[in-house]
């Protein structure tokens, strides 16, 4: 695509339809009739739309429209950021989004050093990560599969999902249910703190990656097909519940995902959100925990939900801790972790006591 873009735009001699034309024949020897589809209606559309810098937006004059075609992002996403954050936070953001995702090992029973040093006695390049205390970044070109073969008793897991875990600082000894469990690593990440771990998904494919990636980790959790919305448990010590949402922390892991989003999709998912809360907070045992977390960095999903959530409920507080860096925590004690800010994907967590 890049070479017939290169011909139609900048080598003058070559007709565009014959730029076009190769270009399908060659996407088509290598990858097949409907990548060759793509290409042809990619670049007529080249074609017809010619190049030249007046075709860019100016980023004094129009800023969100500068970063949107600079960085390939949704107009409206940008517009959004750029409402909450200054221009270079914005910029810095949409680069993150735009990087290769390293792969991170979460060591459950040894040391990220002693990770990393067993990792390379048998060749696989490996560091710790500074920034996020308990996490291993694999080196590039290294197979998840084989880092786990050598460590078994650990879990793929992005730093900022890691933090969760341990920012919901589970007491030992207690009852753990996940509500929205797979495929697993929030709630093995818990290792072995909880008495016993319930894990429940509506999905029964989704369910099997929980069970497969415990009996790997050598972790007993009882499983149960179940939905959120309905959960099977009552009276239990600590509920986590990783909800469904936009995820939009998490474009670089999944770049497709910024174009499948729709704008309405935010209050569509803040809407089952709440219904979500309800139903884990109707479980929590007095004294207990509800654990809310999710991948977005929409505050409709996130600050906004958790502050409705405490009007209507005031036998629910915010809990403090001091079990991750406190530069991740905002000014009530949440977690909040920016791509921008981390280089990690992006979550959000709000920790809170059943107080009655």
């Amino acid at each position: 695509m890049r070479l017939g873009a290169y011909q139609i735009l900048y080598m003058g001699g070559v007709p565009a339809y014959a730029a076009v034309s190769e270009a399908v024949d060659q996407a088509k020897a290598v990858a097949g009739s409907k990548p060759a589809g793509f290409v042809n209606a990619v670049l007529r559309k080249v074609a017809d739309a010619g190049d030249g810098p007046e075709r860019f937006p100016v980023e004094s004059e129009d800023p969100g429209a500068f970063l949107a075609q600079l960085g390939s992002h949704p107009r409206w996403l940008v517009d959004r950021w750029l409402a909450r954050w200054d221009r270079a936070d914005v910029k810095r953001l949409i680069a993150a989004n735009n990087r290769r995702s390293s792969v991170y090992l979460n060591p459950l029973d040894v040391l990220p050093q002693e990770a990393v040093e067993r990792l390379s006695e048998v060749g696989l390049d490996a560091s710790t990560v500074t920034e996020a205390p308990g996490s291993v970044r694999l080196g590039e070109g290294v197979r998840p599969s084989d880092a786990l073969g050598v460590i078994p008793r650990a879990i793929v897991q992005d730093p900022a999902a890691a933090l969760v875990s341990r920012y919901a600082d589970v007491p030992s000894g207690t009852i753990v249910a996940d509500l929205c469990a797979a495929p697993g690593g929030k709630l093995l990440a818990l290792s072995d703190r909880p008495a016993k771990s319930l894990a429940a998904d509506r999905s029964e494919s989704r369910i099997r990656m929980v069970a497969q990636n415990a009996q790997r980790t050598g972790q007993a959790v009882d499983l149960v097909i179940a939905d959120a919305l309905h959960p099977p448990f009552s009276e239990v010590d600590v509920v986590l519940l990783d909800v469904p949402c936009t995820g939009t922390g998490t474009l670089a892991r999944h770049p497709d995902a910024r174009w499948r989003l729709r704008p309405e999709a935010i209050n569509e998912l803040a809407t089952l959100q709440a219904h979500l809360i309800e139903t884990g907070a109707s479980i929590v045992a007095p004294g207990g925990l509800l654990i809310y977390s999710t991948c977005s960095l929409e505050p409709e999903e996130n600050e906004e939900r958790i502050n409705a959530f405490l009007r209507a409920r005031p036998d629910f507080a915010l809990e403090a801790t001091d079990a991750v860096p406190s530069h991740f925590l905002d000014e009530r004690g949440r977690l909040f972790v920016t791509p921008q800010e981390s280089g990690f994907d992006g979550a959000f967590a709000a920790r809170m006591r059943k107080t009655t």
